[in-house]
C-alpha cells in the first residue's frame, strides 16, 4: 500500500538522522566534502522535552519524564531550510542533521543520499540485525509433552 503522506520521504530521512550515531554521521559528513554555504537560523541549543507514554499503547497518556534534546535550523545560500532535533547534548550532530535536511531538499539530494543517508541506513539495519540475533540467542522454546493419560 502506498503512503498518501506527501512528507513521508522527509520523515524517513529525518528519523534516520535523529537515530544515527554521532560518530557515524561525522565520518560520513567528512566524506561528503565541503560544507555548503549557509546561515544559521537557530544556533544549536540544548533544551528538554516532556516524553509522554501510554500503558500498553492504549488508554490515557501520562508524563513519563523529560528528555534532553538539541535543536538547530539552517538556511542554505540556495534558499532551502533545514531543521533538526536530536536526542542528547550534541550541537555538532544537530548542525550536521539540519544541513543534511536542507541539502536533501536541494539539487544535491542524490549525492547526499548516496554518500550519507544510504550508508547510515545500512549501519542502522546492521545494528538492528545484531540486536535481533542477540535476542534470538536467548530465546527459549517452551513445548508441552503429552503424558499419555487423558
Amino acid at each position: 500500500m502506498m503512503s498518501t503522506d506527501p512528507d513521508a520521504e522527509r520523515k524517513a530521512w529525518m528519523s534516520l538522522l535523529a537515530k544515527c550515531r554521532a560518530p557515524d554521521l561525522k565520518r560520513l559528513w567528512s566524506a561528503y566534502g565541503a560544507t555548503p554555504g549557509h546561515s544559521i537560523l537557530r544556533a544549536p541549543e540544548v533544551g528538554s522535552v516532556m516524553v509522554r507514554g501510554r500503558s500498553g499503547a492504549v488508554g490515557s497518556a501520562f508524563n513519563l519524564g523529560e528528555m534532553t534534546i538539541t535543536r538547530c535550523s539552517v538556511k542554505l545560500e540556495t534558499g532551502e531550510d533545514g531543521h533538526a532535533y536530536v536526542q542528547g547534548r550534541d550541537p555538532d550532530k544537530a548542525l550536521h542533521c539540519a544541513l543534511v535536511d536542507a541539502l536533501m531538499q536541494s539539487t544535491a539530494s542524490a549525492s547526499v543520499r548516496a554518500i550519507i543517508l544510504d550508508p547510515l541506513q545500512e549501519l542502522a539495519q546492521a545494528r538492528q540485525q545484531a540486536r535481533a540475533s542477540k535476542a534470538a540467542a536467548t530465546k527459549v522454546d517452551f513445548f508441552t509433552m503429552v503424558r499419555g493419560e487423558d
